[in-house]
């Protein structure tokens, strides 16, 4: 199959990149961005913490009108799209990408206004200190550090606390179990894109962009926006277990270290990773076998991730009931899991047409 036989639609106001003329400086305004930037925009700034899911939940479900045939939200707070497939002989087809990011939940307030906090998910406390965080009620705190006998090489969690500007307890804008992220504004640079949230959200435009391009699927494809990804894929299992697909394809940040000193063999702008192993999956050879294919068959960049780093949807998905058929695509992604995540739009673009390739595929 090469990329003209996938069968697209025209995008009415979500068009295909146009990677030549995609370039903004980096002051350019939010109204000088193309379309799928101005959504990624507004993924990566919604709200939307490990458990506190429902602005984002909210805002892909808005998205999703219009490009599929049912959307409901289960139980555990995934949102789950179908598109119904066209023919005899379809499989049922997974999809999943996470909607959930990384923050912070109160766990004690001291008389004098200060926040203590524990991570949710995988939080480096070094990336904090004079950070932001924001809460669902819009209340912004800061990330400070006691300094008395602190080392100057570390940090540790149980020494942080957040500032929200409180003169005392009773005045603080939140309460205890409220959950907070990290606050980064979204910019576009010469095709480089970055933002809070960025690699997660950008997987999650990457399955609608998808739908949005093709006409018919050949399958019956469901999308799964995924919660709780963050704090150990829990959303992503209860999904799988209900959806019971044939073969299913996550796709979520993959962490690239392209600059001095990095420890990753991924890069940006040199296409989606095709992951071989993460921390707690080995890929389904038979779905590996059918991304790279693809990939081939269409000439489009890709790479390999065969180093476990952090585990993902993946997992659980795979083990579901008596095991499903599972693969997945990493986005490549700078500084995950801050709050400035850097994405090249080549990356994103070329996941998309290696999803289209997939779903196109009526010999699954």
């Amino acid at each position: 199959m090469t990329r003209k036989e996938t069968q697209r639609a025209p995008a009415a106001h979500f068009p295909t990149f146009d990677l030549a003329s995609a370039s903004l400086s980096d002051a350019a305004p939010s109204a000088a961005l193309t379309p799928f930037q101005a959504l990624l925009k507004r993924l990566s700034a919604a709200y939307g913490p490990s458990g506190s899911e429902d602005p984002v939940r909210e805002l892909v479900r808005a998205e999703l009108k219009g490009l599929a045939d049912q959307i409901r939200t289960d139980a555990f707070g995934n949102l789950i799209a179908l598109r119904k497939g066209a023919g005899s002989g379809r499989k049922k087809i997974m999809l999943a990408a996470p909607l959930d990011e990384i923050g912070v939940m109160v766990t004690f307030i001291d008389a004098r206004g200060f926040a203590r906090f524990d991570l949710l998910g995988a939080v480096n406390p070094l990336t904090l200190l004079g950070a932001r965080a924001q809460f669902e009620n819009g209340a912004i705190g800061i990330f400070g550090r006691e300094t008395r006998g602190a080392p100057r090489a570390e940090i540790e969690t149980d020494a942080l606390f957040l500032d929200l500007g409180a003169a005392a307890a009773d005045a603080l804008p939140v309460q205890v179990g409220a959950a907070a992220c990290l606050t980064g504004e979204f910019r576009a640079a010469d095709n480089f894109l970055y933002g809070k949230a960025l690699g997660g959200r950008a997987s999650c435009a990457v399955l609608l962009e998808t739908w949005r391009r093709l006409k018919r699927v050949a399958h019956d494809v469901y999308c799964v926006f995924t919660v709780q990804s963050a704090v150990g894929a829990r959303g992503a299992g209860a999904a799988a277990f209900a959806l019971q697909p044939d073969v299913a394809f996550v796709v979520a940040p993959a962490s690239a270290q392209d600059f001095p000193g990095g420890n990753s063999n991924l890069a940006l702008g040199q296409g989606p990773a095709i992951v071989i192993q993460d921390q707690d999956m080995v890929a389904s050879a038979a779905a590996r076998q059918i991304l790279l294919q693809t990939a081939r068959r269409a000439a489009l960049p890709y790479q390999i991730q065969a180093r476990a780093t952090h585990g993902g949807d993946g997992a659980p998905i795979q083990a579901a009931r008596e095991g499903i058929v599972t693969g997945a695509l990493g986005l490549p992604v700078r500084y995950l899991h801050t709050p400035s995540e850097m994405a090249h739009a080549s990356d994103i673009e070329n996941t998309i047409e290696l999803l289209c390739g997939v779903l196109s595929n009526k010999t699954l």
